[in-house]
Order: C-alpha cells, then structure tokens, then sequence
C-alpha cells in the first residue's frame, strides 16, 4: 500500500513538473511524457491490480490537468499498461533489454492510433500530421526513459527492501519457550 501511494505521490509530482516547469521549453527541445513513462514502469514492476489502479489515476491526473477530450489519456494510460504488461508478463528476454525500446514503441504507435482516431472522429480539429514531429518526440521520450527507469527502479527497491525490513523486525523470536 505504501508502494501505490509512494508512486502516486511520484505521478502528481511528475505531472505538475511536466504541466508546468515544461511549458516554458521551445518546441524543439521537446517535452518528454514522463507520467508515459511512468505508465510503463508500473507495467513492468506492479501486479495487475494495483498496477491498473496507478494507471487509472494516472491517465484521470493527465485529463484533468490536461485534457481537452476527457477520457482521452485514461483510455491511453489503461491500453499501453494492458498492452505492455500483457507483453512482457512471461518474455523469455531479460527485461533490461526491452525496457527503453518497448517505451519509445509504445509511445510511437499510441502517438498514431490516437491521431487517426481523432482524425476520423473531430476531422478539423488536429494539426497536421508531422512524421519528424512524432519522431523527435519518440527519441525525446527514449533519451529521457534512461534516467527515468534508473529513478523509478531505485525507488521502487528501496521502498520494497524497507517494507522487508519492517517485516523482518517484527517477527517473533522461533523457540517461544525460552
């Protein structure tokens, strides 16, 4: 429960940042998606339970603050954490080999569904597709995933390893007849 809460906590941090601190950056220096990349990490690292309820309020955190469709980010936030821990849930590969790439897939392929379906739906509305916009985004998010995972994975053990800990002090000695 600690751990949910801890990247709860982490995701409002990540999104305010991101809402506010990088709007200020010109548009070629791009502004990487970190609460994306949060979504992935928790695909990778939480079980399906708690790891939906992240993405949940996640994906609900993004259309409130930033949302001009709602739903939109809680339907992105919920497909690409089912997709991704559906796909890396029994990979005979070691993870740290597909963790930065499946990221920037992920996001690549999320960027287009989501432009082709409101391509279809609100047709006037969107700017025009742009491949080197999307792709200087994906290698944004790739180069910014790195450091990012390495955050979030020291996080995540050292939370894990104190409630180990806590555990561990707490039990009672074996021979109780001493």
């Amino acid at each position: 429960m600690i751990l949910v809460i801890s990247f709860v906590s982490l995701g409002l941090l990540l999104l305010s940042i991101q809402t506010t601190v990088f709007s200020f950056f010109p548009d070629w220096l791009g502004k990487p998606d970190f609460v994306f990349i949060l979504v992935v990490f928790v695909a990778y690292r939480f079980n399906w339970l708690s790891g939906l309820f992240l993405a949940f309020c996640f994906g609900w955190m993004l259309d409130v603050v930033s949302g001009i469709f709602l739903g939109t980010y809680l339907s992105m936030a919920l497909i690409v954490f089912c997709l991704v821990k559906f796909f890396t849930q029994n990979s005979p590969v070691k993870e740290t080999a597909y963790q930065v790439p499946l990221v920037g897939l992920s996001y690549f392929l999320v960027q287009c569904i989501f432009y082709l379906f409101f391509l279809f739906t609100q047709p006037g509305i969107l700017p025009p597709w742009s491949w080197v916009r999307v792709v200087q985004e994906t290698f944004i998010l790739l180069v910014a995933a790195i450091p990012c995972f390495v955050l979030f994975n020291g996080m995540y053990e050292k939370i894990s390893s104190q409630r180990l800990a806590s555990k561990v002090k707490k039990r009672s000695p074996a021979n109780r007849f001493r």
